[in-house]
């Protein structure tokens, strides 16, 4: 199979990246670091979530983002909305897309969110009729795709039946999450293509973490399966509170690295994005977690 013509980058920074920090980030910090995504070229910048600040204490400011972001015309500016009190609060707060997440392991979804797969997605039912009717777009994301903390390896044909069921429920799109970084290139392939007969490719997208050094591999087998989305975080922030050991997601920086060597357009500049990860590390107080921007600063 010929590779996509273009990629399109979820940044997920800002969310799924900085909801793991220990120490408080401010607001116009996490505006800053939103803001020179969006300068960068990044068209799709995962922004906050609307989660009870108890359990995510991090994403508590995401409404004053939200309204202080410079939101730039083509780029969407998306939200976590688990329940129908955070969508609420994401439609207050002028979001037009939502992202909802299930597992694909029962284990993983007790642990996480407190109930089974189908309980949880019966959670969703009232979020996706309630942004039909706002005329909100819902992205899925599906979590332990290719290996659970305490389930072990995941069968890709209950990925499927989850991913299906998102699906089916109105999400646009489908992201299938590595949330623990076990999977490899082979394991990649095979996930895709059970899912993608049941979901078709172009709904689906990749979101590997980096935890075993195989993000960068399992992207080139997803884009051999013919997949054009990946979600990526800026200095490789984050990794999952409820995963442990799991380190950070794969670098934005080096994703794009790759994609520009395979001369793969995604309307981002390398340099200005290296920048932006560069601010948010200095923010933290430590270097930045991409290989690309560790091995610029050497020269």
């Amino acid at each position: 199979m010929s590779l996509p013509s273009h990629v399109r980058l979820v940044e997920v920074g800002p969310r799924d990246g900085l909801q793991n920090e220990a120490q408080p980030i401010s607001v116009a910090d996490k505006v800053q670091l939103v803001d020179a995504l969006s300068a960068a070229g990044v068209s799709y910048i995962e922004v906050g979530s609307f989660v009870s600040p108890k359990w995510v204490p991090q994403m508590a400011g995401s409404a004053e983002v939200f309204a202080q972001i410079q939101r730039k015309p083509g780029v969407t500016y998306a939200a976590l909305a688990p329940n129908l009190r955070g969508f609420e609060d994401a439609l207050a707060a002028g979001v037009k897309e939502v992202a909802v997440f299930a597992a694909a392991s029962q284990a993983f979804s007790q642990r996480n969110i407190n109930c089974s797969i189908s309980e949880s997605l019966e959670r969703f039912a009232p979020i996706m009729s309630a942004a039909k009717q706002h005329g909100v777009s819902v992205r899925g994301y599906v979590s332990c795709v290719l290996g659970c903390p305490y389930e072990g390896e995941i069968a890709p044909q209950q990925v499927a039946a989850v991913a299906r069921e998102l699906y089916a429920m109105g999400c646009y799109e489908v992201s299938l999450g590595d949330t623990i970084g076990t999977g490899t290139a082979g394991a990649t392939r095979r996930l895709f293509e059970v899912v993608g007969a049941q979901v078709p490719r172009d709904k689906l997208a990749g979101h590997f973490h980096d935890t075993y050094g195989q993000a960068i591999a399992n992207i080139y087998a997803s884009l051999l399966e013919g997949i054009s989305v990946f979600d990526s975080s800026i200095a490789g922030l984050g990794g999952c509170p409820y995963a442990k050991g799991a380190s950070g997601n794969v670098a934005s920086e080096d994703v794009l690295y790759l994609l520009n060597g395979l001369g793969i357009e995604t309307g981002i500049d390398l340099d200005a994005l290296i920048r932006a990860g560069q601010q948010i590390s200095t923010v933290l107080g430590r270097p930045s977690g991409a290989r690309v921007a560790k091995a610029r600063n050497a020269k």
